[in-house]
């Protein structure tokens, strides 16, 4: 491969973090590799201190790109006025600041492949992205049979360390309170660390009439929630540019 350019798209997760050096160390002697993020305002303020370490590691500018219609990034902004939390269309957030701000800088530049953080027991979500998204995609974990535990290790070999939200307990670096988990679990674990952030979901999800949980094979609302309910393992949604809702 030479003269492409190829965009690797960093979430601030360690997966992502891990496709980017790959992609340099692969295509990045005779392509052009752009990384580009798009921060969301509810992920945790250390995010911004992983995404600085990586660009202090690669020696790259990690862009950072916002949605024109919600530039301030926030997935409560969506949910207000899109009257939408999450259901079996998926959840807006993705849609609105993931998507779109993708979409309007795929018309700014010509990209002939993109990269994701996608491991290798993600191989299905790749798959269905190329399927119903792009098919220009670049499987660099994938292809390098890399897990989301090699790439921890990866890091930890290096001394770089990791998003604070995963010492938390949390699998991945999304927005505090992801809004595609149903896992009471999962929000007891941010009742717990987060307990503001759990209250603003909790008082908008019950404004807009969206019951997140999934409790005892019932929908409830997140202020149903007792406070000791446990679920199954938290299930790693990686909030990506594809919602694994839909």
């Amino acid at each position: 491969m030479k003269d492409k350019t190829i965009v690797v798209w960093f979430s601030c997760g360690v997966a992502s973090a891990i496709a980017l050096q790959k992609t340099i160390e692969i295509y990045g002697k005779n392509n052009k590799i752009i990384a580009v993020n798009t921060l969301i305002k509810e992920e945790h303020e250390d995010n911004l201190r992983f995404k600085k370490d990586i660009e202090n590691w690669l020696n790259i500018e990690i862009k950072q790109i916002t949605s024109a219609e919600f530039p301030n990034m926030s997935i409560v902004e969506v949910f207000d006025k899109r009257k939408y939390i999450s259901g079996v269309a998926g959840a807006p957030c993705t849609k609105y600041l993931k998507k779109q701000a993708r979409y309007e800088f795929e018309k700014e530049i010509n990209i002939d492949y993109h990269v994701f953080g996608f491991t290798l027991e993600e191989k299905s979500r790749h798959e269905r992205f190329i399927k119903f998204e792009r098919e220009n995609v670049l499987p660099v974990l994938i292809d390098l049979k890399l897990t989301k535990f090699d790439c921890f290790d990866i890091l930890n070999k290096l001394k770089i360390k990791r998003p604070y939200i995963y010492d938390l307990g949390f699998p991945n670096a999304n927005c505090i309170g992801c809004v595609k988990s149903q896992s009471p679990t999962y929000w007891n674990l941010v009742r717990n660390k987060f307990p503001d952030v759990f209250k603003e979901r909790a008082e908008q999800s019950r404004k807009i009439g969206t019951k997140l949980i999934k409790y005892k094979g019932e929908r409830i609302f997140l202020d149903e929630l007792p406070e000791k309910a446990k679920g199954g393992k938290i299930q790693t949604w990686e909030c990506g540019l594809f919602c694994d809702t839909e």
